[in-house]
Parts: structure tokens; sequence; C-alpha cells
């Protein structure tokens, strides 16, 4: 009996419907608890280990290694995490997306969901129709879970069997006895299948239908393996495509990670699948080589151990990591322009409001450091390197202002007023697209009140620097005395803002 496009149709809408169960969680699971998961992303990364705790816990919750690899992206984009932060995560999303794959072994092929699924959707669109967004989405979450169930079932059903198809065997079989050299075609396998399918959980699946099914041998359902844990960092490396070196820096950083994994598990390939084999034996699954009931549990076992391991190993060479991908991504020196442009607002900020906010305020106080505070220092006559050294203050102020030529219209115009105006257009999209909690929204009003201050201080700047110099040449001792004194003033506020922002 040949395999026929009907089934091969239905085959594809199996896992469809397994994907778009598995999107539809993920997603709904990133609403609920969104905000938290990435208020803990940005706090709980301040050393290796609490970082991997991170990613794992993350992506446990959300289960999808894709979407906390994308946000660890976002983050590194916006300043917020360093690229050994980032590195620390993403080894702890590679654990954490080992549970999915016990999700599906342990429910999906341990315990029949399908007849639990559709009382599971009903109960999930009732609580659509509350009023509470977050009931809601709990609902659209409970739905997504049943369906991604329900495809798998579909696509266990869907997958040929051996009996009716001996030609997939026999074609099958043409692979699966080249020795070392079929381990590498469906490691090749497994990353093409995942870079199409942009889901490691999906390729899972296949992988576990089709060892169950008989169709491949427990050590090809490893390679497989082996090969999504290359094909989903491609969707990282695709994301920061338009994003700039930091995040690059942070999707080349999977990359290498999981190169390199998998690099010393194929020199160790077959031991270590003795060892699999011989634990999932000892759990009482039977032994993978020989029963192809025993593979799910055995491929989840690998899976699990593979990426701990391997994590356990490469944790000690986070730094080594973070050189070599620094290397590999470069900062690109940008050309000088004549109108300043923003460092930090871009599109790709606007992601999530933690990532805008960062942005918001890291444009603020660049603006803050490399234009305001030079722009007052030379209105009063000041070289910019005055305000950095331990000289006394009548050492700074030894310059005459007669020896200072400045246009403050022309700077402001240049450098200040285009930068100030994409704070303020962000700061608006930032409120009115997310919604905020009542810390971000203050902090927002916050940085919406620095940056109309430092425009106000650059427009009054001007006309007082013009009576200091005027005044500081007058006959009349007396006023030169108190414009001296006003000028050591302003001077000395500045000096203060200088180095309390260096320091800060």
């Amino acid at each position: 009996m040949g395999y026929d496009i009907r089934e091969i149709l239905e085959l594809f809408g199996s896992l469809g419907l397994f994907l778009f169960g598995m999107m539809t969680m993920s997603d709904y699971l990133l609403k609920i608890a969104g905000s938290r998961m990435r208020a803990f992303l940005s706090g709980m990364t301040s050393n290796p280990v609490l970082g991997i705790f991170t990613g794992f816990l993350i992506t446990t919750v959300i289960q999808s290694s894709s979407a906390t690899t994308l946000m660890v992206v976002s983050f590194s984009n916006a300043a917020l995490l360093t690229l050994e932060q980032s590195i620390s995560v993403i080894m702890g999303a590679n654990i954490g997306t080992t549970v999915t794959a016990w999700l599906i072994t342990l429910l999906g092929f341990k315990i029949s969901m399908s007849e639990l699924a559709l009382p599971l959707i009903g109960f999930g669109f009732v609580m659509t129709f509350s009023k509470k967004s977050n009931l809601k989405n709990w609902g659209v979450f409970i739905i997504g879970f049943s369906l991604l169930f329900i495809g798998l079932d579909y696509l266990k059903g869907s997958m040929p069997s051996i009996e009716d198809n001996p030609e997939f065997l026999a074609f099958l079989k043409n692979y699966n006895d080249m020795a070392f050299w079929s381990i590498l075609i469906f490691l090749l396998i497994g990353t093409i299948l995942t870079i199409i399918v942009q889901s490691s959980s999906a390729t899972m699946a296949i992988t576990l239908v089709m060892a169950a099914q008989g169709w491949i041998p427990f050590q090809l359902a490893a390679a497989m393996i082996l090969g999504e844990n290359i094909g989903t960092t491609v969707t990282a490396n695709i994301a920061a495509i338009v994003s700039n070196y930091k995040a690059k820096r942070t999707a080349r950083a999977h990359l290498v990670f999981n190169l390199i994994g998998v690099a010393w598990m194929l020199i160790l390939i077959y031991p270590f699948l003795d060892a699999v084999a011989w634990l999932a034996e000892k759990m009482g699954a039977g032994d993978p080589f020989t029963e192809s009931r025993a593979i799910p549990v055995a491929v989840s076992i690998f899976h699990t151990s593979f990426n701990v391991c391997n994590t356990f190993l490469l944790v000690w060479f986070i730094k080594p990591i973070s050189s070599l991908v620094s290397k590999m991504v470069p900062v690109k020196v940008l050309p000088v322009k004549g109108i300043a442009e923003p460092t930090y607002l871009y599109e790709g900020v606007m992601k999530y409001p933690e990532t805008a906010i960062a942005a918001i305020e890291k444009e603020s106080i660049l603006l803050f450091e490399q234009t305001i505070i030079p722009m007052v220092a030379h209105s009063m006559s000041i070289e910019i390197t005055d305000l950095d050294t331990k000289e006394k203050m009548k050492m700074a102020l030894r310059t005459k202002t007669s020896e200072f030529k400045s246009d403050l219209k022309s700077a402001y115009r240049n450098q200040v007023k285009g930068i100030y105006g994409e704070i303020l257009i962000y700061n608006t999209k930032t409120v009115s697209d997310f919604d905020l909690t009542e810390e971000q929204a203050v902090r927002l009003s916050r940085l919406r009140s620095a940056a109309r201050t430092m425009v106000e201080i650059v427009k009054e700047i001007g006309s007082l620097s013009e009576n200091i110099a005027n005044y500081l040449l007058s006959d009349n001792p007396q006023i030169r005395l108190e414009y001296a004194r006003l000028r050591k003033k302003i001077v000395k506020a500045i000096r203060s803002a200088y180095r309390t922002q260096s320091e800060g």
C-alpha cells in the first residue's frame, strides 16, 4: 500500500496542529508571566550559576528555548544584559528545553491525552469569555496545550506504518547501515528540519514519533537531536540580523556553544549512547537498541544528559567564548554625521517595555554625558578635560572667556534637537503600546522630565554665557567679581554632575 497525497497532507496538517498548539501555549504563557519573567531575567544574572538557573526556569515555564533566546537577544540589544550574562542564560535555556521532550514522552506516549484534550479545549474556551485579561489568557493557553497533544496524537496516527510501506523502510535502511556516516547524515537532517519548521520542539516530536514507530533506531534519533540543537540557533541569528553588534554577539554565542557541544558529543557518541541505554533499562523503559517502545524515554534521557553535561563543561569557558564571538562580531564604527542620530533608539527595542525603557534611559544618559555637559562646559569657557582633573577650581577657571568661541544655537540644532525629539517619540510610543506597571510609568515620566530639563539648560545657558563673557571684561570690578563667582558656581555644578555621572 503506497503513501498517497492525502496521507502526506494529513502528516503536514498534524505537524501544523502540533506547532500551532506549541506556539499558542508559549505565546500566552509569555502574556501571562512575560513582565515578571523579563524582570526576573534582568535581575537574576549576576553570576553564571544564577544566569543558568534563570534560563532554565524561564524556558521550563514558557516551553520555548527560542522565545527565551530571542528575549536574551533583545535584552542584549538594549544593553540590559552583558555578553557573558547572556551566554549563561542561553546555557540554562538549553537545559530548560529538554523539559519539552519529557512532556511529550510522558504525556504523549505514556498517557493518552487525546481523551482529555477536547474537554480541556471546552473549558479553556469558556475562560476566554472572561472580562479579566489574565483569565482569558489562561483559557487560550489551555486551548494551545490541548491542541499540542491532539496534533501529536494525529502525528502518531498519520506516520506511515512499516508493514504497509516496506519501501520506506528499505529507503531508510540505505542510510541506517553507514556506521558513523549515518550519524552525520541524520544530524544534518535534524538541523535542516529544525531550520525549516523553526521549532526544535516540532522536530523533537517528529523524531520521537519516527523512533517509536520503528522507522529509525535509537542512535539516529539521538543524532537528529544533536542536529536540532544546531538548527534552533538559526532563529536567534536571523532575529539578530537587524540588531546591533551586542545582539549579534549573543546570537553567535548561542551557535558557538551548541556547535562545541555537538563536536565533543560526536567524539563520544557511542559510549555515551551505551550509558544512556543502560540508564533507560535501569529506569524500566527497556533497551532502546532493541525495543522501539523504549526509544522515546532514552532519547529524552540523552537530550537532558547531553545539555546538562555540555553546560557543566562550557560554563568554565564563558569568557573565552565571549572573547571569540567579540572577534567574530567586531564593533562597527559608524561614520560621523553632521546631525547627531540616536545610538540606542530604533524599532528593535520596542519588543518589550523593559528594553524600550532601558534604551530611552541609556539614550538620555548618553545625551547628557556626551553632549549637554560638554556644551555647558564650553559655554562657561571650560575644557571638558578640566572637569575630570583633581586640580583646584581656580586652575580650571584659568582660561579667559575670550579664548572660546561657540555657537550654541547651531550645536543645539545639530546635536540635541533630533535626539531629544526621538526620546519623546519613543517615550510616548512605549506608554501607548504597552500595559505598563506603575513603576515603569513613573520611570518614563522621570525620563521625559529629565529630557526637557536638559533642553531647557541648553536654551538658557546661551544668553547666560554671553552675559558672563561680557561682564567679566567690565570696567566695574564689583560686577567682574560677581560674574566670576557665578561662573565658578556653575562650573562647580557641571564638574559635580560630570563626576557623578562618570562614577555611576
